[in-house]
């Protein structure tokens, strides 16, 4: 199997405008009707009523877009139709299409019904809430799975430190980011793909228009996700749609992998469009008729089985070209941003690691071949006498590590703050079962939502420790989201990445420690890596790295950083 095909099915497995649309409406300021039945908010399409729990008044299923059902199917989200009286929202509307899951899963949860008329937005607001800051979460899944009523992102305990939570669907899978010629032929910007990212920005064009009435200010909002969530934040950095709809940004787990472009066959893909018909006629669906008359759920589960690669599109507009081309060029929202990755990222997908070779010399054997001049740098950072261990942290590096530093440099050059922290604490259940600090494993501390994991999670135990580490990482997630500074009640000061020559970041062991320097020489090379392939014009940068690595060639005339 090619790197480019390993990929392909790698991503088919894994689970993971403008402020001028506010002024086009009059909402409510502050919450309204409050009484024994719950609270009615007028919003810009009609009243909804919530409940009130305890301190939090919380308002689910709300429509942000009309259904994109139908021939609606692979458009732009349309504004939601107006309604008469007073909408129910107290349960959350159906999850986004996606495929049906083959394999077990530790981050899987029961989040049925899935529909097609899937976009929704729910709010936890704290009960005496005014112009408080947002915090605007993105939901990971490898932009196929996943859902924003997941019981982990209860937003509860951030509202009880003060912040308005929003949580969102968006298109998934093959749904949210087909790519088609006649799409972009009907297309009146001549595009297509990018739908879920569009469905993104057009809830927070909802937010813009709708928070002031759920006792929220417009202008803090911080948009906020993990693993493909955070990329859909560098997606929304990146994109000229989105400028203006947010002021800061937290990136949990952020892999800045390149894209397919529209029209133009680049670094490695096929044209996006071009992947669209291929699709089309494996799914016997010859056109943009075949294609939106196939049933829902059996287009997600053939082009799972296909093999589509779910992820934005460089289309000129939406996506305006590669996302390092875009944070070097300086291109991003200057806005300050909170970025970071987890020590285990890869102990709980090992299927995005290549198998250990049969020996340590077989090993460097092959990355020698493949790193060439770089292979010595390689092996000090990756050594072969844990084998495992370093191939794992290949891959995680390539992905998260990488791009993390990468997020805060190219920030601290724009002159915003840049909040970098490396994730590795552990708890007992899933240091034993070979998880330690897993993907997505930091997700309960952040919320404060350690009794809230999915069924087959390593369970959390209830101590003081784990309840203290949670109300430190919770305190200084809200409190970015509040100033744009990460503090936290008697915890360590977090330094910004500039503040020190050598990057400064937060290490999340045991307990919030400072330091500086995050793994030496592990940002060089990956980037020297990138840089090469980009050059070379004709291969990705992926999870494709260390044993299943291109050979990357040496051009004296390619100048890497």
């Amino acid at each position: 199997m090619t790197p480019m095909n390993r990929l392909i099915a790698i991503s088919a497995m894994a689970t993971c405008a403008t402020l001028l649309v506010a002024a086009c409406h009059s909402v409510t300021s502050v919450p309204a009707n409050a009484g024994a039945d719950g609270l009615v908010v007028a919003t810009t399409a009609g009243s909804v009523q919530g409940v009130a729990e305890d301190s939090v008044h919380v308002f689910k299923g709300i429509p942000y877009a009309a259904s994109p059902e139908g021939a609606a199917r692979w458009t732009p989200p349309k504004p939601v139709p107006d309604w008469d009286g007073v909408l129910q929202a107290t349960s959350f509307g159906p999850s986004c299409i996606a495929p049906t899951r083959v394999v077990a899963s530790i981050y899987a949860s029961d989040i049925t019904p899935h529909s097609e008329d899937c976009l929704t937005v729910n709010v936890w607001a704290p009960a005496d809430a005014s112009d408080a800051p947002v915090y605007f979460w993105i939901h990971g899944g490898a932009l196929i799975h996943g859902s924003s009523k997941e019981t982990l992102y209860d937003g509860s305990e951030l509202a009880r430190r003060g912040l308005v939570v929003v949580s969102i669907n968006y298109r998934l899978g093959v749904l949210g980011y087909l790519a088609h010629p006649e799409l972009s032929a009907e297309s009146p910007r001549g595009i297509s793909g990018n739908y879920g990212l569009l469905d993104q920005i057009e809830a927070l064009r909802w937010v813009q228009a709708n928070i002031a009435a759920f006792g929220g200010d417009a202008s803090r909002v911080t948009i906020a996700g993990e693993s493909a969530g955070a990329l859909s934040v560098m997606y929304l950095l990146a994109s000229p749609e989105a400028r203006g709809l947010f002021s800061g940004a937290i990136m949990q787990s952020a892999y800045m992998v390149s894209m397919p472009t529209l029209a133009e066959a680049r670094h490695g893909y096929p044209t996006a469009e071009a992947t669209g018909v291929g699709l089309g006629a494996a799914l016997n669906a010859p056109d943009l008729a075949a294609l939106r008359a196939l049933d829902a759920q059996a287009l997600t589960d053939g082009a799972a089985v296909n093999r589509y690669l779910a992820m934005g599109t460089v289309d000129g507009v939406v996506l305006t070209d590669q996302l390092v081309n875009v944070f070097d060029r300086g291109e991003q929202a200057a806005v300050p941003i909170l970025a970071g990755f987890n020590s285990g990222e890869i102990r709980s997908m090992p299927i995005l690691a290549p198998s250990a070779p049969a020996s340590a010399e077989a090993y460097e054997a092959v990355i020698r071949d493949r790193y060439a001049d770089l292979a010595d740098a390689f092996l000090a950072l990756y050594p072969s006498d844990e084998l495992q261990e370093s191939i794992y942290a290949t891959t995680r590096d390539a992905l998260y590590g990488w791009t993390a530093e990468r997020l805060a440099r190219n920030q601290t050059a724009l002159g915003q703050p840049a909040y970098l922290y490396l994730f590795d604490h552990g708890y007992p259940a899933a240091d034993e079962a070979g998880l330690h600090a897993f993907h997505a494993s930091e997700l309960p501390y952040t919320w404060g939502n350690l009794d809230r994991t999915p069924p087959s999670w390593p369970v959390i135990p209830d101590t003081d420790d784990e309840v203290a580490f949670s109300d430190a990482l919770v305190g200084y997630w809200s409190s970015f989201t509040r100033d744009g500074r990460p503090t936290a009640a008697n915890q360590a000061d977090w330094p910004a990445y500039g503040d020190d020559d050598a990057g400064a970041y937060l290490l999340l062991g045991e307990t919030p420690e400072p330091a500086t320097d995050l793994m030496p020489g592990m940002y060089e090379l990956h980037e020297t890596t990138v840089c090469r392939r980009q050059a070379s014009g004709t291969w990705p940068w992926h999870w494709n790295t260390g044993l299943i690595s291109p050979p990357l060639a040496v051009d004296d005339d390619t100048v890497c950083r």
